[in-house]
Formats: C-alpha cells, structure tokens, sequence
C-alpha cells in the first residue's frame, strides 16, 4: 500500500462555520468546524490512516510500524515530524497572532516555532485578513496600542482573493479575516500568542487567554517581507504553480486537467489536498480522491500517477 487517505482530526473553535461539513463534506458532529487537520503527527489533533492494512492508526503510529524512511532523507535533519496540513474555516474574525521562531518555542514551550503558509480556497467578496503592520513601530508603541485597545489603527488590512498565497514568517503579526477558507501549510507546532480577540468569550463564559508578554518577546513590528509570484508552468495534462519553499515545506498548486505525474523520490513523502474536483492516485495501488480529501503518498514509492480533473495542494519537504 504506498496511496494513504487521511481522516482529519477537528477543531471546534468558536469563530468556524459550517463549510468543511457543508462543502467539503467532512464527517464531523461539532456543530462549528473551525479546523480540520488533515496531515498531522501533532499530540493536540493527529490524523489517522483510513485504508489499507495501516487502517486505523495515526500517521504517527504508521510511522513507527514502518520506519522513519517513509519521510524520507530530506526529513532525517528534524526530530519531530516537520509539518502540519490544515483546512480552515473563518466564519468570524481569528485573533491578533503571533507565532514564536524556534528557538524561542522551544526553550519556552517545549515545541518548534511557526512558520506557515496560507492559500486562499475561497473568500466572501471584501474579505480581508491581517499581514504585519503597514509602517514600523517601537515597541513602546505596540505595547501602548496593544493596552488602549487601538492596535488595528496600525496594523496591514490585505483584501484577498481566492488563490492567493501569503508566507508568514515565525514573527509575522497576522489575522484570517472573516469569510475566508484557507489551507494552511505550516511547522509541526501548536503554540500560538494571541494579542488582541474583540473581547470575546470563551465556551465558558470568560475572555479568551491573551499573551501579550509572550508576544511582545516574539513580534517583529514592521511590515511581513513581500514575496514574488511565482510563474505556471505548464505540463502534459496539467499545470503547477510553486506556492512557498523554506526549510520546512516547499508547496505547489496543481490544477491537473487530464493527468498528471510526480516522482515520491527517496528525498521526501508527498502530501496532496484535493481542493475541487474528483481523481484516481496511482502508485503501487489506487485511491480515489475528491473534494477534500487528504492523501499522503511514502518517499521511495516512485511515480505517482493522478488521472482525472482536479485542482490540489502538492506538499513535500
């Protein structure tokens, strides 16, 4: 078995709406689906194998049985498992956020730093979100807003677009605005400084936990670095796109038309999230994928063969 299909584990944060159920048809009895995390290995939301003779298991326990060569070489330089795949749904406006590098999360938190990646699956018209600041400010400055309460005053507002990608650097201030879906690319990490969240309410009727002195320590208070768009290119069947390459991820969007083929190399595993549209992956097996869907495919399964009409997210490391 070398073609995986993933079930996610769900998050019901109280800004998520309804569309991973609704448009996605994920399987979920919460009645907000904020999150679905669809490639995970984290303790807080693992995703777990649904086919094959793995059926059952958490992609970290498939990992144990059958080696840590199933990653491939280019993840033998992590510890942990590098990377975390999500769907996300803000039906309402996330927090004012920041995520720490690694080495502060780790002497800190015990875990790595974020950096991520997001990508625009779909937005309401004049959605915006947050990307940095629009000019630098001291830090006197970002504590006395962030204590006046008037912190949006000098922080980017970025009207998006679907398929639009934004790279946020651990130190980014950032926002998912409301109405907006994203699959987000990001570290193998759950630690998240919240600065500012509209005065709302937990489940349990008190404010949601702030950490302010946390992300002071964190926050680099200047506009987030711009990155080139990247040109497509085009294929026998099918076009890519490169989305983001770091040290921890590289991403492409694969808009696959009739078929199309990569390599799952002894480098790394692939991951793909199908974002619309219906197709049959081959390698040694086959699976059929739809809207949705996660896939993760072994490094050194070889070619991989994906027939059908489908637009994705292709992630490896």
């Amino acid at each position: 078995m070398a073609v995986f299909k993933l079930e996610p584990a769900f998050k019901d944060y109280i800004w998520g709406g309804t569309r991973l159920r609704d448009d996605f048809k994920k399987k979920c009895d919460f009645d907000k689906i904020a999150e679905s995390w669809e490639l995970s290995c984290h303790k807080d939301g693992p995703s777990t194998i649904a086919n094959g003779e793995y059926k059952g298991l958490t992609l970290a326990e498939y990992i144990e049985k059958a080696g840590k060569s199933v990653l491939g070489t280019d993840c033998e330089k992590f510890e942990n498992f590098p990377i975390l795949i999500k769907l996300i749904d803000a039906k309402d406006n996330l927090s004012v956020q920041v995520h720490p590098d690694n080495d502060y999360a780790q002497r800190v938190e015990g875990e790595y730093g974020k950096t991520e990646m997001w990508y625009i699956v779909d937005c309401d018209e004049g959605a915006t979100l947050l990307y940095g600041f629009k000019d630098t400010i001291s830090k006197d400055e970002f504590a006395k807003r962030i204590a006046d309460n008037t912190l949006l005053e000098v922080t980017n507002a970025v009207p998006v677009k679907k398929g639009d990608v934004f790279f946020i650097q651990a130190g980014t201030l950032h926002a998912i605005g409301k109405g907006i879906l994203i699959a987000e690319i990001q570290q193998n990490s759950n630690t998240t400084y919240r600065i500012y969240d509209y005065g709302r309410v937990g489940k349990d009727g008190k404010p949601r936990e702030l950490h302010v002195d946390k992300a002071k320590d964190v926050t680099d208070l200047c506009p987030a670095k711009s990155y080139p768009e990247t040109p497509v290119e085009k294929y026998d069947g099918y076009t890519s796109k490169l989305l983001s390459s770091c040290d921890y991820f590289t991403t492409y969007a694969v808009d696959v038309n009739t078929k199309a083929e990569f390599d799952a190399d002894e480098k790394s595993f692939l991951s793909l999230l199908i974002l619309e549209g219906e197709c049959t992956i081959s390698a040694d097996d086959s699976v059929s994928a739809k809207m949705g869907d996660s896939i993760f495919i072994p490094a050194g399964t070889g070619k991989v063969t994906v027939d059908g009409k489908c637009k994705a997210i292709l992630t490896k490391v």
